[in-house]
């Protein structure tokens, strides 16, 4: 028997396969450009460790192209690679800021300085105690924190209230495996998103197969199928507040 917390529900989300399919055609010229200036800035910077794996890091870019939010709350960055796909979505939409949230600071070393001018705010510090009370209207979270079950108790019941229907969430390292590890951040939001009636995306390799293998021979008919960053495990959950 399974155990339906754990199986990706891929459909009546507004975030499905067929919605991801569509905005890789309808933005692919964009996504290679991009693509590109992300391949540059690795090679510059071989500091920037790549914590998106492709997959994921694409669509997000395109998921912010597409719902063109106000404000984009970033919860973890490590060195940046979210912050700049992230920052080059709003860019590229002309409009937007993101407001990451970290305990290091690595990422403002990292990101350009045109990409981050009048449109970056990087908060260094305990996001449980800087977002506490926020006054952010979020249009977009994404979040790639610390993957404990402890720190996902805090922002599934802190955050989350806080963001409105149909806003879009990311939550990154779910679906390593199968199923998320035991007594992790995943457990916590799946869990949650099963008690809140939510279903969820996934491009995971190892938890949504086809979805994955899917995406990958798109990626292949629009030229796209170059690796940029050389991860295949593609953990990261989608879904849209309810």
């Amino acid at each position: 028997m399974t155990d339906s917390r754990t199986e990706p529900r891929l459909h009546g989300t507004g975030i499905s396969l067929d919605y991801v399919v569509g905005l890789y055609r309808k933005y692919a010229d964009d996504l290679r450009r991009v693509r590109d200036e992300q391949r540059r800035m690795r090679a510059e910077k071989p500091q920037l460790k790549a914590q998106l794996d492709d997959l994921e890091a694409e669509i997000t870019y395109l998921m912010v192209r597409e719902e063109r939010p106000a404000v984009v709350v970033e919860i973890g960055s490590l060195h940046g690679w979210s912050t700049t796909w992230l920052l080059r979505a709003l860019r590229d939409n002309r409009t937007g800021h993101l407001y990451t949230h970290d305990l290091i600071d690595n990422a403002r070393h990292n990101v350009p300085a045109d990409l981050a001018a009048q449109r970056w705010t990087f908060v260094q510090g305990d996001a449980r105690q800087v977002l506490s009370e926020h006054d952010h209207k979020i249009d977009y979270l994404f979040i790639d924190a610390a993957h404990t079950a402890r720190f996902a108790r805090w922002f599934v019941s802190e955050i989350f209230p806080t963001v409105r229907p149909g806003v879009p969430v990311s939550v990154h390292d779910v679906f390593h495996g199968k199923r998320p590890w035991l007594f992790s951040e995943g457990r916590v939001v799946l869990s949650w998103l099963a008690r809140a009636g939510i279903d969820y995306f996934t491009p995971s390799a190892a938890a949504a197969p086809a979805v994955n293998r899917s995406l990958r021979e798109l990626k292949e008919s629009l030229d796209l199928g170059e690796e940029v960053h050389t991860g295949r495990d593609n953990p990261m959950l989608f879904f849209r507040m309810a």
